[in-house]
C-alpha cells in the first residue's frame, strides 16, 4: 500500500500566515516560520506555501521569505503565487523550494507546464486547481477564486497532466474552511482519470475527514490549513488514528 501524505498549507498574505472560509473572510492564523518550524516537529509530511495575493496584485513570490522558511526546515516545501515563467521557477528553488505549484499561470498559459517539467523535472511541477460545483459541474476558477471560467475542472486536470505536471492539488471551493468534509467524489473521479497524485485541499474538520478522503476520495494526499493552525488537530494523533485504521502513513 502507497503511504500517504499529510500536507500543512501555509497561505501568505503580507508576510502573514491567513485563513479564510471559501476563499474570504481572512483571519491572521500566525508567523509563518514559527508555524512552519511546528509542524516538522510534529511531523508533517510536507508543507505548502502559497502567496494568495501575488497573481491578483500581479507580482512575484517573496524569494526572501522563501528562502527564510526553507533554511528552517527538512522536508518537501512547495511553493505557489505570482508564478509565470520558468525564470521565476529558477528563483525560488534556488531560494529552497523543492517544488512549485502554478495555477492561473498555467491555465492561460499550458505551455508554461511543460517547459518547467522539461527544464526542472515533471516531480517539480503541481498544478493547483481551485474549483466550484455548479449545477452539478464542476467549473475551474483563476485568481485566488476571484476569476471564474466555463473550463471543466476533470478535462483541465487531464490536460494539465498531458502537458507534464506532476501532481495536481485541487481546491474544492465550496468546501474551504466550513469543515465539513473533502469534496470526496470529485476527488475521486479526478483520481481515477488521473495516472499522477491527487492533492485533497479544502474541507477538513476532523480526523476522519482525512479517512474518509484517502478511503473514499483516494487522494494520495490531504492538505489542510485552519485545523493544524489552530490546533485543533495534532499531526502525532492524526497519524496515530489513521495508521490504526490501517491507513499507511508516515511515522512522526
Amino acid at each position: 500500500m502507497l503511504t500517504k501524505r499529510i500536507i500543512a498549507c501555509l497561505d501568505i498574505r503580507d508576510g502573514r500566515t491567513v485563513k479564510g472560509t471559501n476563499f474570504v473572510g481572512i483571519k491572521d492564523a500566525g508567523c509563518p516560520l514559527e508555524l512552519s518550524e511546528k509542524y516538522v516537529r510534529e511531523g508533517i509530511d510536507e508543507l505548502v506555501f502559497l502567496d494568495i495575493t501575488a497573481t491578483h496584485e500581479g507580482r512575484k513570490t517573496l524569494p526572501e521569505l522563501v528562502s527564510r522558511i526553507a533554511s528552517r526546515i527538512n522536508i518537501p516545501f512547495t511553493v505557489g503565487g505570482g508564478i509565470s515563467s520558468v525564470d521565476d521557477v529558477a528563483r525560488l528553488l534556488d531560494n529552497g523550494a523543492d517544488k512549485i505549484s502554478i495555477n492561473s499561470s498555467a491555465f492561460r498559459e499550458p505551455k508554461l507546464i511543460g517547459a518547467i517539467a522539461s527544464r526542472f523535472g515533471s516531480q517539480c511541477v503541481v498544478v493547483a486547481i481551485d474549483g466550484r460545483c455548479e449545477n452539478e459541474d464542476w467549473n475551474v476558477y483563476l485568481n485566488g477564486g476571484r476569476v471564474a471560467t466555463d473550463t471543466d475542472l476533470f478535462e483541465w486536470a487531464y490536460r494539465a497532466q498531458e502537458c507534464g505536471a506532476g501532481e495536481i492539488l485541487f481546491t474544492s471551493m465550496d468546501h474551504d474552511g466550513v469543515r465539513t468534509g473533502y469534496a470526496c467524489d470529485a476527488l475521486a473521479r479526478l483520481a481515477s482519470q488521473l495516472s499522477i497524485p491527487v492533492i485533497a485541499s479544502g474541507g477538513a474538520g476532523c480526523k476522519e475527514d482525512f479517512r474518509e478522503v484517502f478511503e473514499r476520495g483516494k487522494a494520495d494526499a490531504a492538505l489542510a490549513a485552519g485545523i493544524f493552525h489552530f490546533g485543533e488537530i495534532r499531526i502525532p494523533e492524526l497519524k496515530t488514528y489513521l495508521s490504526g485504521t490501517g491507513i499507511s502513513v508516515r511515522t512522526c
